[in-house]
């Protein structure tokens, strides 16, 4: 019985994370939430507790796919820094018109900017979550100094923390309704950032 409940506590969640990151925490009514799970409101808060304790597991789900898939394509590349600039035109195009993603924008900075003022908890939970995608970026950039990838002056948090606001003006300026074209450049763009940092071009 357990296992059944832990599985379906897991689509529970997958489903949570496609309404949330659509409509964000304040867009997403109760019925919605029961709609979107297919689970009544009793079980809802014997499963997560509250709305709040539901929202903060599916961002932390949705942030651990999302490190995960960060993971799994640099382990692809014998490189790091053409992993990371690979890693970058793929978060480009995957906020294309043609997305079947719930939304463009990514729901860790759509939680911080909609929570700022209004929840304190799930803002610094989403700020959190940046910060260890920062780290991660960093990790990523003084392996790849390690390995002489980069040149000796690169500074790997300076360089980490511009990789991550790219990303998330990307995010954000996908919201406008750009082209797949147009964000297919903005991700070379943001690829070639790097090449200003490589031993070798």
């Amino acid at each position: 019985m357990a296992r059944h409940a832990r599985y379906d506590r897991k689509v529970a969640l997958e489903k949570a994370v496609g309404l949330f990151w659509e409509k964000g925490y304040h867009g997403s009514s109760m019925k919605q939430i029961e709609h979107a799970l297919d689970m009544r409101p009793g079980s809802i808060y014997a499963t997560f507790g509250s709305k709040d304790g539901l929202f903060s597991e599916a961002l932390a789900s949705y942030a651990e796919r999302g490190g995960r898939e960060m993971a799994a394509h640099l382990e692809q590349y014998d490189s790091i820094v053409d992993g990371l600039q690979d890693y970058l035109r793929t978060i480009a195009t995957s906020c294309g018109p043609d997305t079947e993603a719930p939304s463009r924008a990514c729901m860790i900075v759509k939680t911080l900017l909609e929570s700022s003022n209004t929840h304190s908890e799930l803002a610094a939970q989403a700020n959190s979550i940046l910060a260890a995608i920062e780290h991660a970026l960093k990790s990523a950039l003084e392996q790849a100094k390690g390995r002489g990838e980069l040149i000796a002056t690169a500074d790997c948090s300076r360089l980490a923390r511009l990789l991550q606001a790219q990303i998330m003006a990307l995010r954000a300026m996908a919201e406008r309704g750009l082209t797949s074209e147009q964000l297919q450049a903005l991700g070379d763009d943001m690829a070639a950032i790097l090449n200003g940092y490589r031993t070798h071009h």
